[in-house]
């Protein structure tokens, strides 16, 4: 039985956040990670290449933040080409639709709480319907404490509650800024069970989920669209008239 792959792919590194790459990457490792993908925010340096470090894969990636939806739907356009990951630091209610309704959009995070332009039934399905996934980045947890803390755990109920009725793709992050923010995939399972979240809901969020976002953005991969791939090419081919031969 092949071993279950874990991915964090919401990871900052200097100049956003407080350890170079090599670092985090190398405690990822440690931690037992696969990969990991680096999202240092558009505005503050150019998205990292892809490589592999110490036997972990690093994963090019880019966190768009604008109050403007026109604007996001440009940088979209710019960065989808050359990054693996991309995700949306949501908030508003114009940003939040803008992202769900982009399906070259991976991911959407920090998309507000429950009193003020949190996720609802109407991003939830249009999320569903364009494969964006939904973050559930566990550094409002593990960051907070007393009444924040109450209010974030509510918040994750109630947006898993809606994942789960609309079959939204999401994800597991520790949306690390320093070593001490990374936390162990069998510690970020533990910590969604706080809210809810099966071990088998958790384990995909940090293995199935990411897989399938950095399948589906790699040229080479045989991904088709969610939920199919080619397993052999050479036993099919469509002609440039739409037939089969």
């Amino acid at each position: 039985m092949a071993r279950t792959k874990f991915y964090d792919l919401n990871i900052h590194t200097v100049p956003e956040g407080k350890n170079k790459i090599e670092e985090m990457a190398g405690l990822a490792k440690h931690f037992g990670y696969a990969g990991i993908a680096i999202t240092n925010p558009s505005n503050s340096c150019k998205p990292e290449k892809p490589v592999v470090l110490g036997g972990i894969e690093v994963f090019s990636g880019v966190e768009l933040k604008t109050d403007n939806a026109s604007k996001l739907h440009g940088l979209v356009g710019k960065y989808r080409q050359i990054t693996d990951v991309i995700i949306v630091h949501g908030g508003s209610e114009n940003i939040n639709r803008a992202a769900v309704e982009n399906s070259n959009v991976d991911i959407l995070s920090n998309f507000g709480s429950m009193k003020d332009n949190g996720l609802n039934h109407v991003l939830a399905k249009s999320a569903q319907e364009n494969d964006v996934a939904i973050s559930f980045d566990l550094a409002e947890i593990i960051g907070q404490r007393g009444g924040r803390r109450v209010r974030a755990l509510a918040n994750f109920r109630k947006n898993l509650k809606l994942v789960r009725k609309y079959d939204v793709p999401f994800i597991l992050t520790s949306n690390g800024n320093s070593y001490y923010d990374l936390r162990a995939p069998r510690e970020l399972i533990a910590l969604a069970r706080l809210f809810g979240m099966t071990p088998e809901e958790a384990t995909y969020g940090i293995s199935t989920a990411p897989e399938q976002i950095i399948a589906k953005n790699r040229p080479s991969s045989n991904y088709v669209f969610k939920g199919v791939e080619i397993v052999n090419p050479t036993l099919y081919k469509i002609s440039s008239e739409g037939d089969e031969q």
